[in-house]
């Protein structure tokens, strides 16, 4: 309950500080679980990029093709590790008791949504040739992010009527 609180005063003060550009607080307002949604997603990012990166610095080769996937694969175990609590509580407020159900309901989301990265990166850099950063950002990114939020929302962190 104590953290419910602090999470309300925090809301608070960002919804006061927004009330000095009326503009934004009514863009903030309109799309606030959207613009949440886009923040947890960079961070989770952040953290995912970081594993892998600490991963293959330290523990692993790239360069081998198992490795490389040993590699993305911590990045994405710390990924969704980092972003279902995130997701959970500042961006749909979930309060379904059953955490235990809801977080496989995610992991299995965000797994399908991985796969489908794979084959994305797969297709436009192998057989297309495309630049590989390019399809990541451009392309995969924006597909396996609109995915992930309408999983969430649909799916795992559906209001209950």
């Amino acid at each position: 309950m104590e953290e419910i609180q602090r999470r309300r005063n925090l809301e608070d003060k960002f919804r006061d500080f927004l009330q000095f550009w009326p503009w934004a607080h009514k863009i903030f307002c309109k799309y606030e679980e959207i613009l949440v949604y886009l923040v947890v997603g960079v961070l989770t990012t952040i953290v995912s990029w970081g594993a892998c990166f600490l991963a293959e610095h330290f523990l692993l080769d790239s360069s081998d093709t198992v490795q490389n996937m040993v590699i993305n694969t911590i990045g994405w175990v710390a990924g969704v590790c980092f972003g279902y609590p995130l997701n959970r509580s500042w961006v749909f407020r979930s309060t379904n008791p059953k955490i235990a159900k809801e977080f496989t309901e995610f992991a299995v989301s965000r797994l399908s949504t991985w796969f489908l990265d794979l084959f994305i990166m797969w297709l436009t850099v192998n057989v297309l040739d495309w630049n590989y950063w390019i399809s990541k950002i451009c392309i995969s990114a924006v597909i396996v992010t609109i995915l992930n939020y309408v999983f969430s929302k649909v799916f795992i962190f559906k209001k209950k009527k």
